[in-house]
């Protein structure tokens, strides 16, 4: 299970973006005191009695406008009410109860989602009259908060962890590879899925946005289990016009969050785009494993060398991967797609592998005699251990004389070393240093 989603939502002005802020810990959403100004869903993550959950800021609802703007607002907070988890219900409190309160209320009562009913606010601990109202909208308590002076937040919060799924032991032990198939809309993403499994077990269409919501599929190949996440197409933002795509992008984030590798599909006849450099970004910096796919392989006219140099053109662009195997591919021809599962398996294995410390610190005290440690106003750095501390990305722990010293460039030949030595395909590898006597947090 991934994380839960949290939506909030509510008429216009009544502190949603507020409230949302408060909880991530960190101005995200833009705050104005006139109705409108969130046109659009911001998510972020944020955490509560040690689960983490992803939280979603809405439009607010006028069920009855017709204004253009107002009507895709509720279209948008519609949209985030079907891939939530749980939905945040917000009504103003120095307002009172409405009929647009009544009518969004009948709304999610036909959702059938769990609903957190707070009362935004209420700014002192004395509860006002018409607080009481709110109970009419038969959404159960009402939870009264201030969203300005964070009274009743963590009331507020600890009804909604309450109202998130509960995770079953079976998900929490599941040991199944999980591998997201990830990239841009009509990359060929539900096909390459359908190849593997050997059926057309997921809709394929030339229209965007055909895949809505991230589907997981158990898959069995050479004899050991798996889960296959074909998740909806991410867009850029600004090329995102229908709702559906917006609300896709939640699913496929959570989906990559879950995954133990990321297969990111990139569509040869139109190489990397600045959205493929995104969507993988967001596989490399959660430290999943990365296989990247060049598909449609068979629309590419060949010279001697056209595959050494579009390889030579993805490690450019996405510099940051560069540790990520590449694979040409055609699906509808059925070319090298059984290398896929081969070459995923592969890298959830080098994500696992553990490093000895004797031998990581052998290793390393020859890569500093071939290439002496920096030093900053004749100081130098000195690696006094290492020790591989865990796996899932693997994660290094270095202990120094001061951490400041260690620069990047640095920590990139130490990585290249031991990648050198150990392979780590597949995978990115993270770094932590301490200076001596510091204690691991």
């Amino acid at each position: 299970m991934g994380k839960p989603i949290l939506a909030i939502v509510g008429r216009p002005n009544v502190g949603k973006s507020t409230i949302f802020n408060k909880i991530a810990g960190k101005r995200i959403s833009i705050v104005e005191d006139t109705p409108g100004v969130t046109r659009d869903r911001i998510y972020a993550d944020a955490e509560w009695r040690g689960r983490s959950f992803l939280m979603i800021d809405t439009g607010g609802i006028e069920p009855d406008s017709d204004d253009v703007i107002l009507s895709q607002m509720r279209e948008q907070a519609q949209l985030a009410m079907d891939t939530a988890d749980a939905i945040l219900f917000l009504v103003d409190g120095k307002d009172g109860l409405t009929n647009a309160d009544y009518e969004v209320a009948e709304m999610l009562r036909r959702y059938g989602k769990n609903v957190v009913l707070g009362v935004n606010k209420i700014d002192t601990p004395k509860i006002p009259d018409n607080f009481y109202d709110f109970y009419e909208l038969g959404l159960g308590e009402p939870i009264a908060v201030s969203g300005v002076n964070m009274l009743g937040l963590g009331d507020l919060l600890d009804r909604c962890f309450e109202s998130f799924p509960h995770v079953e032991e079976d998900d929490a032990d599941d040991d199944r590879v999980k591998i997201a198939v990830i990239g841009k809309p009509n990359v060929g993403k539900s096909s390459l899925i359908n190849r593997l499994l050997g059926e057309n077990r997921l809709i394929v269409s030339d229209i965007a946005g055909t895949t809505r919501d991230a589907v997981d599929t158990p898959f069995t190949w050479n004899e050991k289990e798996y889960v296959l996440i074909d998740t909806a197409g991410i867009r850029r933002q600004n090329k995102v016009r229908e709702d559906i795509e917006r609300y896709s992008v939640l699913r496929a984030i959570s989906s990559v969050e879950r995954c133990d590798v990321a297969v990111l599909m990139i569509d040869a006849v139109e190489g990397v785009t600045d959205q493929d450099k995104r969507i993988c970004g967001i596989a490399h910096e959660e430290g999943k494993g990365i296989v990247i796919c060049v598909n449609k392989w068979d629309l590419i006219e060949k010279e001697t060398n056209t595959m050494r140099d579009y390889e030579r053109t993805i490690r450019n662009d996405l510099i940051f991967a560069t540790y990520a195997p590449v694979i040409f591919i055609s699906v509808k021809d059925n070319l090298r797609v059984q290398r896929v599962m081969e070459t995923a398996d592969a890298v959830s294995n080098m994500r696992s592998m553990r490093v000895p410390t004797g031998q990581l610190n052998s290793l390393i005290a020859d890569a500093v005699m071939m290439k002496p440690t920096p030093s900053d106003k004749g100081k130098h750095l000195k690696i006094y251990y290492a020790a591989q501390v865990g796996v899932r990305p693997p994660l290094f722990s270095f202990q120094v004389n001061d951490r400041n010293l260690f620069h990047f460039s640095y920590a990139r030949y130490i990585e290249n070393k031991i990648r050198e030595s150990y392979g780590f395909e597949g995978t990115s590898l993270k770094f932590v240093f301490r200076n001596k006597g510091e204690k691991d947090e």
